[in-house]
């Protein structure tokens, strides 16, 4: 039974998950496969599915040991965590295909809505979401927006951020290489890729709740990411 009398807002940051969704080799990183299908005959009806995928597809997180040898892994990061404060950059009006996040950027944003809070999880929304439906597009040879490394130290170093999380592929352009992701999760935090619905969130003033699947091992896994407002 829904709860309706919560006194807050949910709303789902989570793109579904299919065969068809951008990935990041550009090939197919997800089936669903029917297992079992309903029997007329049968008193009980059931369907199964298998599945089988990239640890990264759709909405996940990165974990320390993505790319930190012997950095914590999935099912070593603590709920604790994954419940924060919820920051929400909007440069989708400046942004475009090979746009870099500045630092300059994070200031006018604190300029207007006053300091990001210690142990935020900040969002950067670029409106790239907008081609998902369009996986060519969403993918375009890796040319999406991305986020400069002196912004993610800054808020690392100056904010104690609990994470980062953009609505592209990666936080990072692959031919800069991948310094936010080795700045971020080099300080034991997360990152969550392709953020769905984040021009529904405030600000300021919300929570993010990740929830990915516990992997042991894994250091990515995909995650359904709410918004409590």
């Amino acid at each position: 039974m829904a709860l309706k009398q919560i006194p807050f807002k949910l709303i789902d940051l989570t793109h579904s998950l299919s065969p068809e969704i951008p990935s990041w080799d550009g090939g197919c990183g997800f089936e669903h496969q029917l297992h079992h299908d309903y029997e007329p005959e049968s008193l009980y009806q059931f369907r199964t599915h298998k599945i089988q995928m990239n640890e990264g597809m759709g909405t996940h997180i990165d974990a320390p040991a993505h790319c930190i040898v012997g950095g914590r892994t999935i099912s070593d990061l603590e709920v604790n965590e994954l419940i924060a404060p919820c920051a929400v950059i909007d440069v989708s009006k400046e942004a475009h295909e090979t746009y870099i996040v500045s630092l300059a950027d994070v200031k006018a944003f604190e300029d207007k809505y006053g300091l990001i809070e210690d142990g935020s999880f900040v969002i950067f929304y670029t409106g790239w979401d907008r081609y998902w439906q369009q996986p060519e597009k969403y993918r375009n040879s890796l040319l999406f927006p991305s986020i400069s490394f002196e912004a993610a130290q800054f808020l690392l170093n100056e904010r104690k951020i609990a994470g980062l999380g953009i609505d592209t592929l990666s936080p990072d352009n692959p031919k800069n290489g991948y310094p936010v992701h080795k700045a971020v999760l080099g300080a034991n935090k997360y990152i969550v890729e392709n953020v769905a619905n984040a021009a529904s969130l405030p600000p300021k003033g919300s929570y993010s709740l990740c929830l990915p699947m516990k992997i042991k091992d894994g250091t990515e896994a995909p995650m359904r990411l709410i918004g409590i407002v």
